[in-house]
């Protein structure tokens, strides 16, 4: 089973994409900053990240340069949701690890459609 770690500070939007993972058959958490994640990862190591940009605490980027430097830290596919969509932004999201970009608002079609590019779901 497939182990994600939703990263929002939404409330509503990790209830939302839980539902969409929870129906594909994931084992899903949640994490509200990318602080409470980098802990979650340092307990056990997901397969794959859903990672907002702007948080409190720790936001998405950091939270990345410090996944990819822990031991394991480079297996989990990374795909951020955000609505930060401009160009410079999504090179250094991509620089620093990510596997991924959606810029929200998005949809099931669309989470669908990137887990299949990274390789969670068959075609």
């Amino acid at each position: 089973m497939v182990h994600c770690i939703i990263v929002d500070d939404s409330a509503t939007v990790r209830h939302v994409v839980r539902r969409m993972l929870d129906s594909i058959g994931m084992k899903v958490e949640e994490a509200e900053d990318g602080r409470q994640a980098l802990d979650a990862c340092r307990r056990s190591m997901p397969d794959l990240i859903l990672l907002d940009w702007n948080m409190p605490v720790m936001d998405g980027l950091t939270f990345l340069k410090h996944l990819r430097r822990l031991p394991s830290g480079q297996d989990p596919k990374v795909i951020f949701c955000t609505t930060v969509t401009d160009l410079p932004h999504i090179e250094q999201a991509l620089d620093a690890g990510a596997d991924e970009y959606i810029m929200k608002p998005f949809d099931e079609a669309i989470i669908r459609a990137k887990l299949h590019q990274t390789g969670f779901l068959d075609a």
